[in-house]
């Protein structure tokens, strides 16, 4: 996994400055995320594997697959198909996204919450996050049932377990010690 992070940071430097560049960072985002969803697909990496198949081919049958794209980003999949780099979409698509988040001063958090939450329970933890690192928070939310209550939240690489499997854990271990 850190060789295909390394291999694909240049790339998603390079399709970071052709976005920031043409004023389309929202655009560049949805497209390569579209890109490293058709480079994920289980039939699509057989084809980008299979070395008999023509750099020609894999490009048509990639971006038939992936659908519209602007004439750079068409170019920036030709380069990717030429260099052999298609495996490496997904990471593209992660490392674009931080370059896109740093640049507009947010940070993902993963909010995991044993029930659902509704709309207002959200903007209060959102709005907590956000005072608490300083900056704005965009969060994806799953529910975790084996959480028992509360929430867990991922930042980065910080983790804030508020949650009641989370406390009993803590406690067992203090009452190992």
């Amino acid at each position: 996994m850190a060789e295909n992070v390394t291999v694909a940071r240049p790339y998603a430097e390079a399709a970071f400055a052709l976005a920031e560049a043409g004023n389309a960072l929202p655009g560049w985002q949805a497209a390569l995320a579209r890109m490293a969803a058709a480079a994920a697909d289980p039939q699509m990496i057989e084809c980008i594997a299979d070395p008999r198949v023509s750099s020609g081919a894999l490009a048509e049958l990639f971006l038939g697959v992936v659908g519209e794209l602007s004439p750079e980003q068409r170019n920036f999949a030709g380069v990717l198909v030429d260099n052999r780099r298609l495996a490496v979409l997904p990471e593209i698509s992660v490392l674009f996204d931080e370059l896109k988040n740093a640049r507009e001063g947010t940070r993902e958090a993963v909010v995991s919450s044993a029930f659902p939450l509704n709309d207002g329970q959200l903007a209060n933890l959102l709005a907590d996050l956000e005072r608490k690192v300083g900056g704005k928070v965009k969060a994806s939310v799953k529910v975790e049932p084996e959480l028992i209550g509360g929430v867990r939240i991922a930042l980065g690489d910080q983790v804030i377990d508020a949650s009641v499997r989370g406390k009993l854990n803590a406690m067992a271990i203090s009452l190992k010690n």
